[in-house]
Parts: C-alpha cells; sequence; structure tokens
C-alpha cells in the first residue's frame, strides 16, 4: 500500500488515477480546486473509508496552497512515498501573440511547470525519507517534440520534461524513481475541440491509470523514466 499525493483530481486523467488507485487498497490525498465538484463522482469521499481518502484544496496558482497540502496529509497519514503530478492547462497562444495573450503564457507556466517544480520541491523530504519514492508526471508528447504553432504550451511541458530528468538524477541515490507519461491526444475535455482523430480512436484515461498502477507496482529497478503513448503514427 502506498500514501500517494495526486494534483488535479477533479476532472479527467486525474480523476481516473485517483478511483484506480483508491479501488487498490492505496491512500490518497487529493489535491483539487474545486472540492464541491467531486461530490457524486467516483472519488466522492462519501464512497470510501475515511481512513483512506483525503481531500484538500490546490490551487496550481495559490502560493500558499501547496505546503497546506502537505501538512494536511502529513497530519492524517503521518508521511506519504508518492506524488502525481496531473495539473495543468492548454494553450493556443502563438509565437505571434499580442500583448492581451502575455498573461496566458506566465499562466501557462507557472501551472504547467513552476508550480510542479513547487510541489516537488515542498514533497521531497518526505520523499527521501520513505526510501521507496516514486513521483509521475503528465508531461505530454508536447515536452517531446513541437507541432503547429503552440509555443506557449510546448515550452511549457519541455521545461517540465527538463524537470523530470533533473530530479531523476538527484532522487536517484535516495531510492526515488521519476517517470514521466507523455501521451499524445487523450479523451479529455482539453481534446474535446480537436476534430482530427476520433474520441474513441484516443487514449482512454483509464489507459493512463492502468500505467500508473503498474509503475506503483514495479520494484525501483524496473521503474521506466520515459512513457511515451501514441495513439496515432508520428514520424
Amino acid at each position: 500500500m502506498r500514501t500517494i499525493l495526486i494534483s488535479g483530481a477533479n476532472s479527467g486523467i486525474g480523476l481516473k488515477i485517483a478511483n484506480k488507485l483508491l479501488s487498490e487498497g492505496n491512500r490518497v490525498s487529493l489535491g483539487v480546486r474545486n472540492i464541491e465538484a467531486l461530490k457524486g463522482t467516483i472519488i466522492d469521499p462519501e464512497f470510501w473509508p475515511k481512513n483512506q481518502i483525503l481531500i484538500n484544496y490546490y490551487d496550481a496558482l495559490d502560493d500558499n496552497s501547496p505546503q497546506d497540502w502537505i501538512s494536511n496529509t502529513i497530519n492524517q497519514f503521518g508521511s506519504f512515498d508518492t506524488l502525481i503530478n496531473c495539473a495543468g492547462i492548454f494553450s493556443r497562444v502563438p509565437f505571434l501573440y499580442n500583448k492581451k495573450e502575455k498573461d496566458e503564457i506566465y499562466k501557462t507556466m507557472k501551472v504547467n511547470f513552476l508550480s510542479v517544480w513547487e510541489l516537488c520541491r515542498l514533497s521531497w523530504k518526505n520523499l527521501c525519507l520513505s526510501n521507496n519514492g516514486r513521483i509521475i508526471t503528465l508531461v505530454s508528447m508536447s515536452g517531446k517534440r513541437s507541432k503547429g504553432d503552440l509555443p506557449a504550451y510546448s515550452s511549457s511541458k519541455f521545461a517540465l520534461m527538463s524537470l523530470c530528468q533533473t530530479m531523476r538524477n538527484k532522487g536517484w541515490d535516495k531510492n526515488i524513481r521519476v517517470t514521466a507519461i507523455c501521451p499524445s491526444w487523450v479523451n479529455t475535455k482539453m481534446a474535446s475541440k480537436v476534430e482530427s482523430i476520433r474520441k474513441d480512436e484516443m487514449t482512454q484515461p483509464e489507459d493512463i491509470a492502468e500505467l500508473c498502477s503498474t509503475i506503483l507496482k514495479l520494484p525501483k529497478q524496473s521503474v521506466p523514466f520515459e512513457l511515451s503513448i501514441n495513439c496515432n503514427l508520428e514520424i
């Protein structure tokens, strides 16, 4: 059994990962922006034992919420050994952006990169103490290659991939293993306007949840650093 922090669990990939890991008996501390929105969902705390799930307010744009979330988790569970970063936003700001779009660039970098860095930094001590720590981060294929005119989004994801590589290096001797999951299109709200591929042909959130479950069961010597997941052929 692991004790796991999961960001971005209000919907999409984070929601499915949380449900999968809860159903396997893990203790899960969720960081969400809208606590009330969890009512009636598959991870409504009413459906789970109180000693197994903890709901916390977490907003990537709120500098105080990461430490509060971690402190609440320690108070409830005593420790934790796993962090799964799912919170993120999409941006269509182009290379030739206008002045009105500049704030969105900063917001994209803050949510997709800087807030993940801060959450991992604040979690580091506890992950080291576990002597069997795991960090799983939803990066994106856009953190490996750039397609189209989406520099704000892809730049934030390239930076996030670099962070994952640095954490892998730094955490290796502390028995922390880092995995960057890099899917292309996943059938979530973020991909709702994509028309080039059918929703049933996209990777499904449940597939990502299954991968996370498997990663957390593997011994440290077999944990993959990078998983590239393509629902369509890229050449």
